[in-house]
């Protein structure tokens, strides 16, 4: 039976997004292709350094006795891992059960979005102060849609004013979900709003992530 190598499987709450606050299944693979600055899950970047090799059933299995109707599957860049696919038709098999996918930006997320039962994609678009904004899938711009969210991590006045070019450039606003999130404890929460003020960017969210306020910032598992 197809083996997955999984950095770790937790229920907790979603810290950020649309179903920021609610219960999710957190599924979490090893591996990614970009190295950004403030990376917070390094750990799970290279394959090999943590992870147990899981089956697709017990994934599954995870998620029905949990009774939590949310699943998030994340990384590392889960786009690139080796079961994806499997794991995606295994959670289709369950009943009420959300599929959300946590991709980096630079992965190209067409195969997922013809999906017939398509789960819903966070994209993140990775801005100058991450150093990876050279390796972006620019096409994934034009895909995501009305179930789907962009995120812009945003590290200084230089990154919002580049997110705001983007916003605008693939018009992003009303035709699907658009976050602005502070790099933790490298730009503060008003300081968004602020510029969010003076732009005038309406349909635009701030996002502050939940887990690194109820916990220690750097925790597992939560």
């Amino acid at each position: 039976m197809e083996k997955l190598l999984i950095g770790e499987i937790f229920t907790s709450i979603n810290g950020e997004g649309r179903k920021a606050g609610q219960l999710a299944v957190f599924i979490r693979f090893i591996g990614c292709n970009l190295h950004c600055s403030y990376c917070d899950t390094a750990w799970a970047r290279v394959p090999g350094e943590e992870g147990t090799w899981m089956t697709v059933r017990q994934l599954q299995s995870y998620v029905r006795q949990s009774g939590v109707q949310n699943v998030t599957i994340t990384g590392g860049e889960p786009l690139l891992a080796e079961g994806l696919e499997s794991l995606l038709e295994a959670l289709e098999e369950l009943e009420h059960i959300q599929v959300e996918i946590e991709t980096n930006g630079a992965v190209d997320i067409s195969s997922i979005k013809m999906r017939s039962r398509a789960p819903s994609m966070t994209v993140d678009y990775k801005l100058p102060r991450s150093g990876m904004e050279k390796y972006m899938y620019m096409p994934n711009f034009q895909l995501v849609d009305e179930k789907d969210t962009v995120k812009f991590v945003c590290g200084g006045m230089e990154d919002l004013k580049r997110a705001k070019q983007i916003i605008e450039e693939y018009q992003l606003i009303g035709r699907t979900a658009v976050y602005l999130s502070p790099v933790f404890g490298k730009l503060s929460g008003d300081e968004i709003v602020e510029f969010m003020k003076k732009e005038r960017l309406n349909g635009v969210n701030l996002q502050l992530q939940l887990h690194k306020m109820i916990w220690e910032p750097n925790a597992r598992g939560k």
